[in-house]
């Protein structure tokens, strides 16, 4: 079987489950695990390159609005590639590139190629999506495997913060920062393993911005900032970049020094196999920052 995926998310489980050598093309952002970058790439990203978080979200509002996409897919390698089965979404235009774009290029294909569109909103959709995937590669055994082990890590996780975390602080979790955009989708779930919610949060839903005020009515104890598509010092980035937001500054968690970076890229955003290693993450985290609050004291 021939496999082009443009999701990082299933790139990552179709190497889980022993599919990576039936790939043979893959988006920009693939870049786990590392066998993933020797591939074909079909994708490019059409924002400016180095802009800040609001910059970013004034081109990705603009651009979505006038009905051009953020992505650019190369349908003429993809013609070239002649997959027996493309892997893409229907769930956000901002993750990657659009279902209609991948469909209209591969009507032009010669052949009978599948499109799966993957749509998870859940922690329990993404181990679906993981079982679906090893149903459509052939891989079925191999995918219950590797579901099984994400739902039993979970459930460690539980256990541990249960211990080691039995007082949750209050906490606003933010998918992006400029505006700031409160969790969606399956992250809702993945602070529920560690006994909390975030503040303001929209389960099984896409995420949508809301104000600096709405937040600082809420008043977290902690602010945890992991931006959809950035890595760990991009995020930290992202958060020196809100200096400039008088409402952000005047935040009793900002003023206290209790912002966490996390990698949202690699552990929150894409909805595969890393997920509950970023919930980990958080905990440390958080139980370091407590750690830290109590030598002070």
């Amino acid at each position: 079987m021939r496999i082009v995926s443009l999701l990082p998310s299933a790139t990552e489980i179709l190497f889980a489950i022993g599919a990576g050598d039936d790939l043979v093309g893959v988006t920009h952002e693939c870049d786990f695990p590392a066998q993933a970058a020797t591939l074909p790439v079909l994708t490019s990203s059409a924002l400016p390159a180095e802009s800040d978080a609001a910059a970013i979200d004034r081109h990705v509002r603009s651009g979505i609005h006038q009905g051009s996409s953020i992505y650019h897919l190369d349908a003429s390698l993809l013609e070239r590639l002649a997959p027996d089965l493309i892997v893409t979404q229907e769930l956000c235009d901002v993750c990657a590139v659009s279902y209609d774009r991948v469909s209209s290029a591969a009507r032009r294909m010669r052949g009978d190629t599948r499109i799966l569109a993957l749509e998870p909103s859940s922690f329990e959709e993404v181990l679906d999506t993981i079982r679906i995937l090893g149903a459509s590669t052939g891989r079925e055994t191999a995918a219950a495997s590797v579901a099984a082990q994400l739902a039993d890590a979970a459930e460690r996780l539980r256990e541990r913060a249960r211990r080691e975390l039995p007082n949750p602080p209050s906490l606003i979790f933010l998918e992006w920062s400029d505006p700031p955009f409160p969790p969606g989708h399956w992250t809702p779930d993945m602070l529920a393993m560690l006994g909390m919610r975030s503040a303001i949060d929209f389960p099984n839903a896409p995420a949508r911005a809301v104000t600096w005020e709405e937040i600082a009515e809420k008043e977290p104890a902690v602010i945890v900032i992991a931006p959809c598509g950035f890595d760990l010092p991009r995020a930290r980035r992202a958060i020196a970049e809100l200096e400039h937001h008088a409402a952000w500054r005047q935040l009793r968690a900002v003023a206290e020094g209790r912002v966490i970076a996390l990698d949202g890229n690699a552990y929150f955003n894409r909805p595969g196999v890393r997920l509950v290693e970023g919930a980990e993450k958080l905990l440390n985290a958080l139980v370091e920052l407590g750690d830290a609050r109590s030598r002070r004291a």
